[in-house]
């Protein structure tokens, strides 16, 4: 199946806006007045919350990974002991990678409790020392909170997702008359678990998101063939505004709790319709094709597990009052890491997990049996490459062909 890198671009675009969120989170405290027209009243609650929407795109890696990762579970020949041994080996190395930097930052490079305001992002959910208790439990992504690498909480749902793969692509098939009907009811589940602060309630409908649009891919890229161009424009448009709904009332006045956790739920739905845009709308399929989306999608996984690690460690370095500072300075240095880990890190793990998975599925597996030689009669006449029937051009040119459509 041809690559989509509109889906790529998306990644690589959520992944820079999540980055901006956490920097948000540093200055919040000296943007934050709680005064409607303040600093941080336009940075949350106008159209400009798209550029720090990083809990919402978090939404968007998990339709994403709902439907990347199951797409090969849906093709003949589909190996499940392949796919475990080598996607949680693709997970977890890198996660290992990412909690190695954060435990030496912390240790090379003490952090004040005195540079950051009590109460904040950066003082509450950043840790202060570690030890190899504390690495081995974050390591194993069991956990709620990850204090060495605070994205490392998403991971936990991946895994979680990933070994419950067969029964996401089993509901897909199951309910793939009822697609539509399915997708809303999934995204009608994951407001639910927003409602009554069920986190497997409000994650993993939207995994489920991903994974129907997997199942109903050709029909999906059928149906968007029929779209006009208009239609793309205002589905857009839509999509975002789906995604970041729970800002929209606070640009007139402080909403209710039960407000925001209602509108906050209607993510999960903005973010699979953001991802049916990049698949179906020509025109945002191909800006999201373009060099710098796709150099971001492919280090977007690198970019997410190194970042916090880094500007938290600057943060502290230089004290939180200097958020401006932080971000200038940990902004280009979050991408060069993320680059560097993607290169020496993340891709090497992807070709260690695809040689284990091969090992994996292999086991058991018997030998195919080696044939019977075959004697043959003597030719009697001259066999020269140009007229002997095994070697004349046409049946030559036949079986390079045959052999080019296998690989």
């Amino acid at each position: 199946m041809k690559r989509l890198a509109p889906l790529d671009g998306i990644r690589g675009l959520a992944a820079v806006i999540v980055v901006v969120y956490h920097l948000s989170l540093v200055a919040q405290p000296y943007l934050n007045t709680g005064t409607v027209g303040d600093a941080w009243w336009w940075i949350n609650s106008t159209p400009l919350k798209l550029l720090s929407a990083g809990t919402e795109c978090v939404l968007v890696f998990f339709v994403l990974s709902g439907l990347v990762v199951a797409l090969p579970a849906l093709r003949d020949g589909f190996s499940w002991k392949q796919f475990y041994g080598s996607r949680l080996v693709r997970l977890y190395i890198p996660v290992w990678g990412a909690l190695v930097i954060g435990a030496a930052l912390v240790i090379l490079l003490p952090r004040d409790a005195g540079n950051a305001v009590s109460g904040s992002w950066l003082a509450t959910t950043n840790a202060y020392s570690t030890n190899p208790a504390l690495w081995f439990s974050q390591a194993s992504l069991t956990r709620v909170s990850y204090n060495l690498d605070n994205p490392l909480w998403s991971l936990r749902w991946e895994v979680i997702f990933s070994v419950a793969l067969p029964l996401f692509v089993l509901a897909a098939k199951l309910l793939q008359r009822l697609w539509i009907a399915a997708a809303i009811t999934a995204a009608a589940l994951s407001l639910s678990g927003r409602i009554i602060g069920s986190d497997a309630l409000l994650y993993l409908p939207v995994f489920l998101l991903g994974t129907i649009l997997a199942v109903n891919l050709p029909a999906l890229q059928a149906w968007a063939d029929r779209r006009s161009r208009p239609f793309w424009s205002i589905a857009i448009v839509a999509s975002l505004g789906l995604l970041i709904l729970s800002s929209f009332p606070r640009f007139i006045a402080q909403a209710s709790w039960g407000t925001n956790v209602i509108l906050w739920g209607c993510s999960g739905a903005g973010a699979a319709a953001l991802v049916v845009c990049a698949i179906g709308s020509p025109q945002f399929g191909s800006l999201l094709s373009r060099r710098v989306p796709q150099f971001f999608g492919r280090i977007s996984f690198s970019l997410y597990l190194v970042h916090v690690p880094i500007l938290a460690t600057v943060a502290f370095l230089l004290g939180d009052q200097y958020w401006w500072l932080v971000a200038i300075i940990s902004l280009p240095l979050a991408i060069v890491m993320g680059w560097l880990f993607h290169l020496f890190v993340e891709e090497p793990s992807r070709r260690l997990a695809k040689r284990i998975g091969v090992a994996v599925a292999s086991v058991g597996r018997k030998a195919p049996a080696a044939p019977e030689p075959v004697s043959r009669a003597p030719v009697s006449r001259p066999t020269s490459v140009a007229h002997h029937p095994e070697w004349s051009p046409e049946l030559v040119s036949a079986s390079y062909s045959a052999r080019s459509r296998v690989w």
